[in-house]
């Protein structure tokens, strides 16, 4: 099952408000509402639920929010198929985040050997966490803004992102896909003179539209073993990554339940799995982005993720 959001064409937001205008959109009735993608088209779970005798909340985060969630989404798709009841068509839809408001957005370092090896890193003996905030989750038709003044050197990083669909509180690794939704796909855009400017990384990983995500929450069933896809990045049509999740130092089980024995995940959470080699601030000469610039992600799978890239 391919989960996203949606809005509606003629009354989604414009690119420019899309990450720093919440409250006008939502007074707007332009929120994002969750879908399922089908051969038919796009079944508005809310409505096919409704009409189905199902309810189902606006939003991915509702959805997910419910232990029967996936047994709710079911039966909303076979309602729509069968009646045509929130049936809608993809070319009269916008996209946006699948996940839109996480309560956390959890990142891992060094995840891949040959990624820590290029910068010089030390391969952990555990996980490396830090966060991005909320407020950094853009869509993929959302363009990714910062301030030249504020940072001059932004890169790219591909990644493999797990959701949260049951709340995991110290659960062991043999039991922690149990409490995976599924996989979408992320960019974990980097301010790096930040980052590494500040000693830690939050500030340099966490501005506004610096964590585009999308286009789907692919479920766990469809997306095939998260530790054998391919992974790559290309940045204006020029492949800059390409290596296979089966290089991950820490599996996505291995990564859910250590996160899980510090902090709760809830529904709806997002944690980035770490990006493999290719980053554009240790490539020779160096690859930053700029004014312009495209950048796609793409997860063998999952699905690929194209954001523009302007300084404002």
């Amino acid at each position: 099952m391919r989960i996203g959001q949606y809005t509606d064409s003629d009354t989604t937001r414009t690119d420019s408000t899309a990450a720093t205008d919440r409250t006008s959109s939502a007074a707007a009735g332009t929120d994002p509402w969750v879908g399922v993608a089908t051969d038919e088209g796009v079944v508005d779970l809310s409505t096919a639920g409704a009409a189905a005798g199902v309810d189902i909340g606006p939003k991915t985060s509702d959805l997910l929010a419910d232990w029967e969630w996936r047994r709710k989404a079911d039966l909303a798709v076979e309602y729509a198929e069968s009646t045509g009841v929130g049936l809608r068509d993809p070319a009269d839809l916008d996209r946006a985040a699948p996940v839109d408001d996480p309560q956390k957005v959890v990142c891992v370092g060094l995840n891949y050997r040959d990624h820590a090896e290029e910068g010089d890193n030390e391969i952990p003996d555990e996980p490396v966490l830090f966060s991005k905030f909320p407020t950094s989750v853009v869509g993929p038709e959302d363009a990714v803004r910062w301030d030249p003044d504020y940072t001059e050197k932004v890169d790219y990083e591909a990644e493999l992102v797990a959701v949260i669909g049951e709340r995991a509180r110290r659960v062991d690794p043999d039991e922690a896909m149990d409490h995976v939704a599924g996989f979408t796909v992320g960019n974990d855009v980097s301010a790096r003179d930040l980052q590494h400017g500040d000693g830690q990384w939050v500030r340099g990983k966490s501005l506004d539209t610096f964590a585009p995500t999308g286009p789907d929450l692919v479920t766990t069933d469809e997306a095939g073993d998260p530790h054998d896809l391919d992974i790559f990045a290309e940045i204006n049509g020029e492949r800059l990554q390409e290596s296979s999740t089966e290089n991950l130092i820490f599996g996505v089980d291995d990564l859910i339940s250590f996160c899980s024995q510090a902090f709760t995940l809830e529904p709806g959470d997002l944690v980035f799995t770490g990006t493999p080699p290719g980053v554009g601030v240790y490539r020779e000469p160096p690859v930053l982005l700029g004014d312009g610039d495209s950048v796609t992600v793409g997860v063998e799978g999952v699905g690929e993720l194209t954001n523009e890239f302007e300084t404002e």
